[in-house]
């Protein structure tokens, strides 16, 4: 069976051995002949473009990346689209992308009517609440590969060319079909009325702004920042969308908590999932998802303990119960939301001592 093969190329590829990389792939290539040949025509196109020491884009008609003209690195990172599940957001957030999606599905149809579809949004908000999980998410959905901004080799510190490496990437988003993500655009989009601020770095908002207006409606542009405090005012008006991404509100935690312990949520109380929700508001989608993970491991690490001692454990420890009211709060909230439950079962899920728990829930 192919896919046997898989193992041994991931091994290939994390060893940087192209040579076995090539011929597992071309294995592989002609074993899905017969079962996928779209897929193995795809491979032997990739190998072919290797073979001749054509640049692998080549083979989903891409150019080859835009490159530092005196250092010769890469001013992108490219991503293909791969399946994500729909970002956990505010409904209205939502009901926005969405409504991008589809103007984007019917762009024949509005250049027909003459009317200019959107292609470009601005997300913004705090670290962690989703902003490149959205925009890898609209890749999928597009079918578009991504490429982002890579900082460290765009931004030049010599005369003029930062501007002509900005001008690099627009232009070869303009001819390719990507979305470019223009991630912590607040490093080059800064106020041009900041005396702090150098004339080269106001000279590459001005480079910005101009290829912003410029770029057509088949080319979209994803911005995102965590300072909108620190935007020139022209960028918010070159963006067709400007969107807020909120911390999760109490229906977008649970959801989010649901989805990342899958199947352990069976395992653990009702009562306990509320105070999980309830205890996060405040926390980042990522940060979420980081404890649902850390509560997975501890279950494999722990497996002696069940996934509700464990998910309350690891809540607390975020929480943290150093303080007597902190150990009251968690002692009354287990007894009102876990319905009859005992005095010693509060002591096994927190830690505290069956005397405490008893004395907290009397105060």
């Amino acid at each position: 069976m192919t896919y046997e093969y898989v193992p041994k190329l991931v091994r290939a590829a994390i060893n940087n051995d192209k040579k076995n990389v090539e011929s597992i792939a071309l294995l592989m290539g002609r074993k899905l002949k017969k079962e996928a040949p779209d897929v193995a025509a795809e491979i032997m196109k990739i190998l072919a473009c290797s073979n001749t020491g054509t640049d692998v884009m080549r083979s989903i008609e891409m150019s080859p990346l835009p490159v530092d003209k005196e250092t010769r690195s890469q001013l992108v990172k490219i991503e293909e689209p791969i399946s994500l599940e729909e970002p956990i957001l505010e409904e209205s957030v939502m009901e926005e992308l969405n409504h991008f999606l589809r103007e984007r599905e019917l762009i024949d149809r509005f250049l027909e009517e003459d009317i200019v579809p959107s292609n470009s949004i601005l997300l913004h908000g705090r670290p962690g609440v989703g902003k490149t999980y959205i925009a890898k998410w609209l890749s999928y959905k597009l079918n578009m590969p991504i490429i982002t901004l890579d900082l460290a080799n765009s931004i030049s510190s010599y005369l003029g060319r930062s501007g002509q490496n900005i001008k690099s990437i627009f232009q070869y988003a303009k001819e390719q079909n990507v979305i470019l993500f223009l991630d912590e655009i607040d490093a080059i989009a800064k106020r041009r009325d900041d005396a702090s601020d150098l004339g080269e770095l106001k000279r590459l908002v001005n480079v910005l702004l101009k290829e912003l207006e410029e770029c057509p409606v088949t080319c979209v542009v994803i911005g995102a920042t965590n300072h909108p405090e620190l935007l020139d005012k022209a960028i918010w008006r070159r963006f067709d969308r400007n969107i807020e991404i909120t911390m999760p509100e109490f229906e977008q935690r649970q959801q989010l908590i649901e989805r990342g312990l899958r199947a352990y949520i069976k395992e653990i109380d009702e009562g306990i999932i509320k105070i999980l929700v309830d205890g996060t508001n405040g926390v980042s989608a990522a940060d979420l998802c980081k404890m649902c993970e850390h509560i997975k491991r501890k279950t494999i690490i722990y497996s002696e303990q069940s996934t509700a001692v464990l998910a309350l454990k690891e809540y607390c420890e975020y929480a943290g119960l150093k303080t007597k009211e902190q150990k009251i709060a968690i002692c009354k909230s287990l007894k009102e939301n876990c319905g009859k439950i005992s005095v010693k079962r509060i002591s096994e899920l927190t830690g505290i001592p069956t005397s405490s728990v008893d004395r907290y829930l009397k105060e």
